[in-house]
């Protein structure tokens, strides 16, 4: 799975961070992020077969953030710059 950028992409996290992969997203002025991430052939072909999709998430002993995976391109609004 690959992150893409897409035409509301208004900011990059991790840009300058070599540890991370740099994070396309769209920012809301509501501190919500929309990111894109394309899936490979073989990802895909092995998501229609087993209809599973894990998600891992690095909280550094924070606590743990609202997330949201879904297929349909979300209502972006507003961007903040």
């Amino acid at each position: 799975m690959d992150l893409i950028s897409f035409p509301e992409v208004n900011a990059v996290y991790a840009k300058d961070q070599p540890e991370y992969r740099p994070l396309p997203c769209h920012r809301r002025p509501d501190g919500q992020l929309t990111c894109c991430w394309k899936l490979t052939l073989r990802e895909r072909l092995r998501l229609l077969f087993t209809g599973k999709v894990w998600h891992t998430v690095l909280t550094f002993g924070h606590q743990l953030q609202p997330q949201l995976l879904e297929v349909n391109k979300p209502d972006m609004g507003q961007a903040c710059r």
